[in-house]
């Protein structure tokens, strides 16, 4: 079955003026519009008839899509969201990205079935964002820097994050430092791996790249990566996890070799979920503003439903957190 990408691509334009053109916008000119509907029309191309009755009315609904709907970070920033969908009259529909172009999350977006939608999912592709989103349809993404018609992002600062995790364990003594990564397409793990780097260099250290593994932001997927790293028989003096779901993964797996944290590894993670501060050792973290920058994301998606004027970026800054689970060098720990 064609797609408008398919349809952009045989017309030579952008995906956002082959989505103009096939929603009847006037912006574009009649030439152009003329050469989409062609280019349609040899593909057989169909839009979905759902999409094209929410031209005209609205559903007074929003969607929340995000990676997985499970999850301590994910639950605050539902909540944060739903209370100004609430605000504002409308209903919040949150869904998993799960299944890629195939799922249930890529038809609200491409089939319009809500007024529009926040996304935090590394799975869905930028060509599906800059395809969906247009002045009757605002999206605002989460976990990246992507600009487009329709297209507002808000970005908390990880790259400066990555940095402040890597040099609190320097200025704390340690010299060999793992990094414990998310998946590989989510903007938001290279820009913590980024950061990683530049404070590593700045200080003249090395990277291993035995002690840089992927445990994928999951409890399980931080434990795995762990497990392995201490199979390998040799153990840097700190961790920096991309995230806390993988830091309490990675207690897991020390606590089971008898490897205790801070004394024998240190560990830093990524995020500040609310279990972060009662397990034992409390976890020394880096904070995101979840609530803040959920709360910002639905107050700019109403914004651009009203017709409001708003920038296309939006950045927030981390803090960091000192707990219990790094040990400066020299300094015993009585955990």
């Amino acid at each position: 079955m064609a797609t408008i990408k398919d349809v952009a691509k045989l017309a030579g334009v952008a995906l956002s003026t082959a989505s103009y053109a096939l929603n009847g916008d006037t912006k574009v000119a009649e030439k152009t519009r003329t050469k989409v509907l062609e280019a349609a029309r040899q593909l057989n191309y169909r839009k979905n008839g759902f999409a094209m009755d929410l031209k005209r009315s609205r559903t007074n609904t929003i969607a929340l899509i995000l990676t997985d709907l499970s999850g301590p970070y994910y639950s605050e920033l539902i909540r944060s969201i739903q209370d100004v969908a609430l605000a504002n009259g409308y209903d919040l529909i949150a869904c998993s990205s799960m299944g890629g172009k195939d799922s249930t999350a890529v038809r609200f977006l491409r089939e319009r079935r809500v007024d529009g939608a926040v996304v935090l999912a590394h799975n869905i592709t930028d060509e599906i964002l800059l395809e969906s989103a247009g002045e009757r349809f605002p999206i605002v993404v989460m976990d990246r820097g992507l600009s487009g018609d329709g297209l507002i992002n808000v970005r908390v600062d990880s790259e400066q994050g990555g940095y402040t995790a890597t040099r609190y364990l320097i200025d704390a003594g340690h010299r060999t430092i793992a990094y414990i990564s998310g998946p590989s397409n989510s903007s938001d793990n290279a820009l913590r791996y980024q950061g990683y780097l530049r404070a590593m260099h700045e200080a003249g250290l090395e990277e291993k790249a035995k002690w840089r593994l992927s445990g994928n932001f999951v409890r399980e997927g931080g434990y795995s990566a762990t497990k392995m790293m201490i199979m390998q028989g040799e153990l840097p003096s700190a961790v920096f996890y991309a995230n806390d779901e993988m830091a309490l993964g990675g207690f897991k797996a020390f606590e089971e070799a008898g490897v205790s944290v801070p004394n024998d590894v240190s560990v830093i993670g990524f995020d500040d979920i609310q279990l972060a501060e009662y397990v034992r050792p409390s976890l020394t973290t880096v904070r995101q503003p979840k609530h803040e920058a959920g709360s910002l994301a639905g107050h700019l998606l109403f914004q651009m439903l009203d017709g409001g004027e708003v920038n296309d970026s939006y950045k927030l800054m981390i803090e960091m957190v000192e707990r219990e689970s790094v040990r400066k060098l020299g300094v015993k720990s009585e955990i």
